[in-house]
């Protein structure tokens, strides 16, 4: 199979970028009322729009927009039209609501069938989805992906570890789609079941949903035997599948910018940064007709790369976002940045819980990881006080170290939750 997308020219794909983004402009302002308010407010139309340099005049889009225009204020197509409609958790608020047409379905899923063949997939591989399937867009969208690809597809979804295990190896499954955390999870699985996941037949796993480090990629490559490949995606875009790895480039996903624009932003001023330079990135849908967005603030903290298997830019791994930062004793900490330093210790899993206490005036940073196996007398000290060092010299912080046996952290379905914050509220 071949996507003639890989074969862009950058001039054909400059051109294209143009002619898509002043349509999904013009289409966002004449029926998206709450981003047309706001393009009023910023005095610009449309018609500015002359180049894509010109993109970086027009506002942003926000979470808190779409939560406002809850549920359907955000959509510039009628309701009736809308094929399919996905939501955030709302776990903080609001759900963030997301519709589709039956045109952005098709589109969604030639753009997930090209994020699975660029990582390894090919048609007739069984595909085994643990992804979870409902509101939230990773089931349903590799799903479609894996069909349209030619794959026969195991909506396992989330849940049920033995079973997981069990259809892997049973069924012959020659990739994997889940979230990191939960592969690694699906590991321990493999270890208690007494098989060994590299005499299967699996080849490779698509994973993402949530930051994970190179650390936590080497790991799941080692004990598993597969080749790990990230996939990025997120709901308010498209879903799974807006940039993915390639198999034997694994140097950043692959930005598929003939249908998102993406920019990289100053988190703080908003201002569009150099490509190479750390920023927020920000995503202008190109082709969606049920809900376009216009420089759609992700929160994500990343750069913007160099093409490589092809003239698209590529973006660095995530390593964190600027919602989910921390400031500990003044000093902004991200998850990602603890488990690189957990993984660089072979004793020590990715199974890992950041709890943040307060005692008068200052915070208490208390990191609680698990052993590989468990360990004991200078074991533990020596994982402890190299953990605690390494940490020190990374951010400047001193934490308390807990090193807990095998399986006493709580495994997560899906996205981990990494931090208990139980600091008193402002």
């Amino acid at each position: 199979m071949h996507f003639p997308e890989f074969d862009f020219s950058l001039d054909a794909l400059r051109a294209l970028q143009l002619d898509r983004l002043k349509a999904a402009l013009a289409h966002a302002y004449a029926h998206q009322a709450p981003y047309r308010a706001k393009c009023v407010a910023a005095g610009v139309q449309p018609d500015d729009l002359r180049s894509l340099a010109d993109l970086r005049h027009f506002p942003f889009t926000e979470k808190a927009d779409l939560r406002e225009a809850y549920p359907f204020g955000m959509f510039a197509i009628p309701r009736e039209k809308c094929v399919r409609i996905h939501a955030s958790s709302g776990t903080t608020g609001r759900p963030t609501v997301v519709g589709y047409s039956a045109k952005d379905i098709d589109t969604w899923s030639e753009l997930m069938a090209r994020s699975l063949y660029a990582g390894g997939a090919r048609p007739g591989d069984i595909l085994h989805n643990a992804y979870g399937y409902g509101l939230f867009t990773g089931g349903l969208g590799f799903h479609y992906g894996a069909e349209r690809l030619g794959c026969t597809v195991v909506p396992m979804s989330g849940g049920f570890g033995e079973r997981q295990v069990q259809l892997i190896t049973d069924f012959g499954a020659h990739g994997v789609l889940m979230t990191p955390s939960y592969m690694m999870a699906i590991a321990d699985e493999f270890d208690r079941a007494g098989v060994d996941p590299r005499k299967t037949a699996l080849r490779f796993g698509f994973f993402g949903a949530e930051p994970w480090t190179e650390g936590m990629r080497a790991e799941i490559e080692q004990r598993l035997g597969i080749n790990a490949i990230d996939v990025y995606g997120l709901s308010e875009v498209m879903g799974p599948g807006v940039s993915c790895e390639f198999a034997d480039a694994k140097g950043g996903p692959t930005i598929w910018e003939d249908h998102f624009l993406p920019e990289a932003v100053d988190p703080e001023t908003g201002m569009p940064v150099p490509d190479g330079q750390p920023g927020e990135l920000v995503f202008t849908s190109l082709s969606k007709e049920a809900m376009p967005v216009i420089r759609y603030r992700t929160r994500d903290l990343t750069r913007l790369l160099p093409g490589e298997a092809t003239v698209m830019r590529r973006m660095a791994k995530i390593t964190g976002r600027s919602d989910d930062m921390l400031i500990v004793r003044g000093v902004n900490l991200f998850p990602s940045q603890v488990e690189e330093q957990i993984l660089r210790d072979p004793a020590l899993t990715g199974h890992y819980v950041i709890e943040l206490t307060r005692t008068g005036a200052l915070d208490d940073l208390v990191v609680r990881v698990e052993s590989r196996t468990s360990l004991v007398g200078d074991d533990i000290v020596r994982s402890t006080t190299e953990l605690v060092r390494r940490l020190k010299g990374m951010c400047g912080l001193s934490a308390m170290i807990e090193i807990v046996t095998p399986g006493a952290i709580e495994r997560s379905m899906g996205k981990a939750r990494r931090v208990i914050d139980r600091r008193p509220k402002a």
